[in-house]
């Protein structure tokens, strides 16, 4: 089993940019079995998919409003998922989680959260006008 640990979260204008991290515990070989990927929840709405990634990172997966703003990148020797966030906007503002999907297929990149099993505690981003 895996836990995850977000970082990087933080109060910024909007048009700046931030890096979230997310740590993976566990072996590498877990790791690399797991897909990653991002959500985030504002208050009083549903939490939603922003990205995900493959098990090798070869499949990339964003939600429409953050595609061209968000790369979504992975470090398997590390063990660590990135989620680099450009352009940043008030409607960005939201708590955001990494999650692990260990029964994914290699080249899958699951968008929903039912599939993942393993989630983070979440770091916040608030963008100010």
């Amino acid at each position: 089993q895996v836990q995850l640990v977000e970082s990087g979260g933080g109060l910024v204008q909007a048009g700046d940019s931030l890096r979230l991290s997310c740590a993976v515990s566990g072996s590498s070989y877990t790791f690399s079995r797991c897909a990653v990927g991002w959500f985030r929840q504002a208050p009083g709405k549903e939490r939603e998919f922003v990205a995900s990634i493959s098990r090798n990172g070869n499949n990339i997966a964003y939600e429409d409003s953050v595609k061209g703003r968000f790369i979504i990148s992975r470090d398997n020797a590390k063990k660590m998922v990135y989620l680099q966030m450009n352009n940043l906007q008030r409607e960005d503002t939201a708590l955001y989680y990494c999650a692990a999907d260990a029964q994914a297929l290699l080249l899958v990149t699951p968008t929903t959260s039912q599939n993942y099993e393993v989630w983070g505690q979440g770091t916040q981003v608030t963008v100010s006008s």
